[in-house]
């Protein structure tokens, strides 16, 4: 463990904040944390069932979440109560920032959907991100987020996807 990185002992709190708000704050363990990569377990922390038509996630579902500090995205490995692999939903976020048993990390609106299979591969919520106002306030970090999207849906459409992940 590095000085950069939290104890496996700990638990944290995910806070997604989206447009300057907190979008969602929970609980989740941590699997790993090597001063670059974070990874955390937790479930399902909605409310009730989201059904996106492609998939839909439910109390019982465990997402493990792998957060760069290095990287403008995040990966979450989403399985259902049996453990059965549902697929990999993406958030295009700016890096991830750790603060005492805080992970903070803000999403930029675009998303990437990828099936437990790897045949639907999804870009997501372009128009949000259009609508957002990023590419106005900040080029750098719209930039960043488009070229993050356009990686994480190179790097979905091979086999090498599960790299990142190991």
């Amino acid at each position: 463990m590095s000085a950069n990185s939290a104890d496996p002992a700990t638990g944290l709190t995910v806070r997604l904040v989206k447009a300057g708000r907190t979008k969602i704050r929970y609980a989740a363990g941590l699997v790993h944390d090597d001063g670059v990569r974070i990874v955390v377990s937790a479930p399902w922390a909605g409310e009730g069932v989201r059904d996106f038509g492609f998939v839909r996630f439910a109390p019982g579902d465990v997402f493990t979440e792998y957060y760069w500090r290095d990287r403008w995205y995040a990966v979450k490995e989403v399985r259902d109560s049996s453990g059965a692999l549902k697929g990999w939903y993406c958030d295009v976020t700016r890096p991830a920032v750790l603060t005492g048993s805080e992970l903070l990390v803000e999403d930029l609106d675009l998303d990437l959907w990828r099936s437990a299979d790897g045949t639907d591969v999804r870009r997501l919520d372009e128009d949000e991100f259009a609508a957002s106002g990023l590419a106005e306030r900040d080029p750098r970090a719209a930039r960043a987020a488009t070229s993050a999207l356009d990686e994480l849906a190179a790097l979905a459409a091979t086999d090498e996807f599960t790299t990142l992940l190991a």
